[in-house]
């Protein structure tokens, strides 16, 4: 479906993270948690979703899959790694409310359903829906963010590019 969308990375200089959630995109330094805001974990954006089905935003290999389904770790074909971190004290949930839909090795592409999830259930538990996704490998592989999309954003959407070392 979304793989029309998209153009293949042909520069190995450059790679494009492609929004995983349709909501509102806002920087990391606005996530209320210090270890994202003050990119402890790495650099990236956060998106307050709208609706709780999390997909791919890069190509590549599912490289971690925390077993209680809140956050999902994806190394991009390029050498990056991202972690999408599906809202704030989650973990706390044990997986409830989560729905996982692939596995660590899994091959994935861009716009592949990762997870889906109950954003009223997250929020009957009082937890943040806000949802970072970091590169972790900021220090070893990321020269600069050049382009970050801001507001509205749609699952598909260019969400940042990354200069590459």
């Amino acid at each position: 479906m979304f793989e029309k969308l998209f153009k293949k990375n042909i520069r190995v200089d450059l790679e494009e993270i492609y929004s995983p959630l349709d909501g509102e995109v806002i920087s990391l330094e606005e996530v209320p948690d210090p270890v994202f805001s003050q990119k402890l974990m790495g650099d990236g954006v956060a998106i307050i979703p709208s609706y709780g089905n999390l997909v791919s935003p890069v190509e590549g290999e599912v490289v971690q899959v925390f077993h209680t389904k809140h956050a999902i770790g994806i190394k991009t074909v390029n050498g990056l790694e991202l972690l999408i971190h599906i809202g704030l004290e989650t973990v706390e949930l044990n997986g409830e409310g989560f729905q996982v839909n692939v596995k660590q090795g899994e091959s994935v592409k861009i716009g592949d359903l990762l997870v889906n999830f109950d954003i009223a259930f997250l929020k009957s538990k009082n937890k943040e829906i806000v949802t970072p996704i970091i590169i972790t490998n900021t220090v070893e592989r990321l020269k600069a963010i050049v382009q970050k999309m801001d507001g509205e954003v749609s699952r598909g959407n260019l969400l940042f590019t990354c200069k590459i070392k």
